[in-house]
């Protein structure tokens, strides 16, 4: 059985582009696949983070991946800095990678833009992410398109690591969903959907209620011509509307713009806000009852017990590859 790994940070509460890009992907693929699903709070301390404000993440992070159907049992969930194989990785790779394939990526480039300093972190984190898909003999890495680079700067770093020292990496295929991948902002479908916009209207979380979801997606940026019609290029905004009712639904473009042929774009709305209720409701149930109990914590150190044994045996083999410390 061919082996997924990934990851998400908790740096707040996920949005629907989150579940869709990512989340509804891993309950599908936990099916075929042996995963392991990880909550990279490692990641998040890249830029600045209150450390109450981040257990908390964490820890409700955790229980939305519950929620939207990850199974302890056929899955591995764990959190990153309770696998202390991670961090020792992350530096071996850093030692493979070079600083202007570092500086090269676009997300660096866009997060230390026009600020006075960052952290040495935020150039070196790609490595530590490589790290992550590594070190679990990683097939498959289910990402969004924005992640892109950062999956080739990983299969880069396994294969130079292989041919330089010992050919012990599997090197991962990159999966992304044809549609619904990049879900856009609300208020500017230019742009991803993101949970650090300023304007709340610009993206729908997982644990919004009824009536907030119906008044983003009432507000959600559409045209002038008001025919429900997929053109990402023309007609960004409904196109984007489109996507997310196509991926929660399971219709496809082509059935929901029949369906809409003749009405305009306040009935398509209404019918979404009530899609997308509908998905959330559930997800938003189960993990009110996981938040507080001691289910959640036992699943966790489950999961970061598999996780490190696994992890330890690939970073032996590291070890032993660069010549660090005793062979064993």
């Amino acid at each position: 059985m061919k082996t997924i790994f990934s990851g998400i940070q908790p740096s707040g509460t996920i949005t629907l582009g989150n579940y869709i890009g990512a989340l509804k992907q891993f309950v599908e693929l936990q099916e075929d696949y042996n995963c392991y699903f990880c909550i990279v709070d490692q990641h998040a301390i890249t830029v600045p983070q209150d450390r109450l404000a981040l257990r908390k993440n964490i820890r409700s992070l955790a229980a939305l991946y519950l929620a939207v159907g990850i199974d302890p049992t056929k899955s591995t969930l764990f959190i990153q800095s309770e696998v202390p194989a991670h961090t020792e990785a992350g530096w071996m790779l850093q030692c493979v990678a070079y600083i202007g394939e570092l500086e090269r990526m676009t997300q660096f480039k866009d997060k230390s833009s026009g600020k006075e300093a960052v952290s040495a972190g935020l150039l070196t984190y790609p490595p530590l992410m490589a790290a992550d898909i590594l070190l679990y003999k990683t097939d498959l890495v289910p990402v969004g398109e924005d992640q892109k680079q950062h999956l080739e700067l990983t299969r880069d770093l396994a294969d130079r690591f292989n041919k330089k020292f010992n050919d012990i990496f599997t090197v991962p295929e990159v999966r992304i969903p044809k549609v619904g991948a990049r879900v856009m902002s609300l208020a500017d479908p230019t742009r991803k959907m993101s949970k650090s916009d300023p304007n709340q209207k610009s993206f729908i979380t997982m644990l919004d209620d009824a009536k907030t979801i119906e008044k983003k997606i009432k507000s959600a940026v559409t045209d002038s011509e008001g025919i429900v019609r997929y053109d990402k290029e023309n007609k960004a905004g409904i196109s984007n509307l489109m996507g997310i009712y196509s991926i929660l639904s399971g219709k496809t473009l082509e059935e929901i713009e029949t369906m809409y042929d003749g009405k305009g774009y306040g009935d398509f709305k209404s019918d979404l806000t009530q899609v997308v209720i509908d998905a959330l409701t559930p997800i938003q149930e189960r993990y009110y009852e996981l938040i507080d109990s001691t289910e959640l914590d036992d699943i966790l150190d489950q999961g970061a017990e598999k996780a490190n044994k696994v992890a330890g045996n690939m970073l032996r083999k590291m070890r032993n590859a660069m010549g660090i410390g005793r062979k064993r």
